[in-house]
């Protein structure tokens, strides 16, 4: 895969002669693989049917075979067109290509990118591929200094873990619904997907595959790029998700509710400037983690189970103690994960970051926190990359049932994992700055992280601080509108 991306990435180049930037690129891409991967799995599309502009039917060759003939300008129009009319079909086609632009100006660029796509056999590889080479290119672009690609991607065997411990199985009821309110491109909702297909050796019973397919998935997402490839990867596998385009946070609440929720809410406070103005959410701040967490709470069925990923400030900042202590009344918040240092890496250099797993409808009497990261080195792409041994220890000690009712352990102040009571919490007014093992690897030089890891941190830490001030100002400005 990285020898497709590196060679996917060097024609980047070329084409940034002809006025298509990094961005249109890559989403160019995504839907050229589309329509070859959609050949490949014998998905048809060589007669699909528009309304020209006299109001009569035609049908129109939008298949891959049709366009990797053409050349030159014939190319380009036939390019056109099929975006054009995808975009306008009913159902996951017209929601993948809605609104979707052709960026080629050069009929020779778009058949040399043409070839190469086609010089793969995409759907043989044992990788997501179309997300796999998405991934690849947006780090290319981010170790370019375009910032921007971190917000898409959560890792790959971090979401398998998750996953795995979380057990979203649609078989346990009719109205069994996964969702994941920020998306991106789906990570999250194809795991899931291919863990149930891994469980039932890809033999689903005939009287729910459809309701599964159809009517299990769900999401939502800010930005249309990464919303589109999740489409396109969920229809791939056969899959038609209900995802959403729109601001999770600051529209209403769609009156949806899901059996498991799993998400990894975007970093930053950029657009955080304002509280949105929801009635169901008890706490008021512009922190986006935290609002986020207020919406699972507010999206899950009773008994419905969540796991999200927060960054560590999330858990000791700021309102964080008030929406924790509103959660742990409604909700068993059984166990928090702390996640390796550079996690993330390369997209979010610096963030450090944990999992919070909890139940609703139960109050939580105890907290487990596993730490795999004091005393573990942290995580580079190339030296020491994220694996799934980084988690192994975790799954173990969580335990079979997904709701974190497992009969536990606790390894004591030696081990990973340890239990705190609710009177432990309240001590420190529900925020979780819980630690107990010593971190050696920083007293060790050669153990220290990269300096722009930790000037990231304290980019984070500073944005955290900036987000509390925003409150107090936004509160002065209120009661003295008050007085007035």
């Amino acid at each position: 895969m990285s020898d497709i991306v590196n060679k996917l990435w060097g024609f980047c180049h070329t084409l940034r002669h002809d006025g298509v930037d990094y961005g249109d690129y890559i989403e160019q891409l995504t839907y050229l693989l589309f329509l070859k991967m959609a050949n490949e799995r014998d998905i048809d599309l060589s007669s699909i049917e528009e309304i020209n502009a006299q109001g009569k039917k035609n049908k129109v060759d939008c298949s891959w075979n049709k366009l990797s003939a053409l050349s030159g300008i014939a190319l380009l129009d036939h390019f056109t067109d099929v975006i054009r009319i995808l975009g306008r079909q009913q159902g996951i086609l017209g929601d993948i290509f809605k609104q979707a632009v052709p960026r080629f100006n050069n009929p020779v660029n778009l058949k040399k990118v043409i070839s190469m796509i086609d010089d793969e056999d995409w759907s043989s590889m044992d990788v997501d591929v179309k997300g796999a080479a998405f991934e690849g290119l947006l780090e290319k672009a981010a170790s370019e200094g375009k910032k921007g690609a971190g917000q898409y991607f959560t890792p790959r065997v971090l979401i398998q873990s998750i996953v795995r411990v979380m057990k979203p199985d649609p078989r346990v009821n009719n109205e069994f619904a996964i969702c994941d309110p920020a998306c991106g491109t789906g990570g999250f909702l194809m795991v899931a997907y291919e863990w149930l297909m891994k469980e039932t050796k890809g033999a689903l019973d005939r009287k729910i595959v459809k309701r599964i397919k159809t009517k299990t998935f769900y999401g939502q997402d800010l930005v249309p790029r990464p919303r589109r490839l999740a489409l396109m990867n969920m229809f791939l596998h056969g899959v038609e998700p209900n995802i959403y385009l729109g601001d999770t946070i600051y529209e209403a609440n769609r009156g949806e509710f899901y059996d498991v929720v799993l998400t990894n809410p975007p970093f930053g406070t950029k657009g955080a400037n304002q509280a949105p103005e929801r009635d169901d959410f008890t706490i008021e701040t512009s922190n986006k983690q935290l609002n986020f967490v207020q919406h699972v709470m507010q999206i899950l069925k009773p008994g419905g189970r969540a796991a999200i990923v927060l960054p560590d400030n999330c858990l000791f900042e700021g309102k964080a103690g008030e929406v924790f202590e509103i959660l742990m009344q409604d909700c068993n918040l059984h166990t928090v994960l702390r996640l390796p240092r550079g996690t993330f890496t390369p997209y979010s250099q610096g963030v450090k970051a944990n999992v919070i797993f909890f139940q609703k409808g139960i109050p939580t009497e105890k907290v487990w926190i596993f730490d795999a990261r004091s005393n573990v080195p942290g995580i580079t792409k190339k030296d020491r990359p994220l694996s799934g041994k980084h988690f192994e220890e975790f799954e173990k000690c969580y335990g079979a049932d997904p709701n974190g009712r497992s009969k536990r352990k606790d390894l004591g102040d030696e081990g990973r994992f340890q239990c705190f009571t609710m009177e432990d919490v309240k001590e420190r007014d529900y925020k979780f700055d819980l630690t107990w093992l010593k971190d050696k690897s920083l007293e060790d030089s050669d153990e220290l992280p990269e300096p722009q890891d930790l000037a990231s941190e304290a980019i984070t830490e500073l944005e955290a601080v900036v987000d509390d001030l925003r409150e107090i100002v936004a509160l002065i400005e209120k009661e003295e509108g008050v007085e007035k």
